[in-house]
């Protein structure tokens, strides 16, 4: 948790978003790519609903800007045969995972 203004901020990842990163390990299982050892490290962390620091949610931020683009790699999405962006993508928590730390920065950055 962060401390901010005398309140907590929860940066525990929700369900959704754990449920991604579990999704992303297991097809980098099956089909043995996607992703670096950071995005396995991280995916553990959210798949386990481990608090991040404030520091890991702003990477997190980065990283789904830097890696948008791969959404328009073909296969990204294919169950059967996903691009390795996709399992990238859900090793981070996917779109929950993007959508989350991008709230979770904003209110990280409103209490200063």
């Amino acid at each position: 948790m962060s401390k901010t203004n005398g309140d907590t901020l929860d940066l525990t990842p929700p369900q959704d978003v754990a449920d991604a990163a579990e999704q992303g390990l297991a097809l980098r299982g099956k089909f043995n790519r996607g992703g670096t050892q950071i995005g396995v490290a991280r995916a553990r962390d959210l798949k386990n609903r481990r608090a991040l620091s404030p520091e890991t949610v702003r990477r997190m931020v980065s990283y789904f800007a830097r890696h948008k683009v791969d959404k328009r790699a073909p296969n990204f999405g294919n169950e059967d045969n996903p691009s390795a962006g996709y399992i990238a993508w859900l090793l981070w928590g996917g779109d929950a995972g993007r959508d989350w730390c991008q709230a979770m920065k904003a209110k990280l950055e409103e209490a200063g």
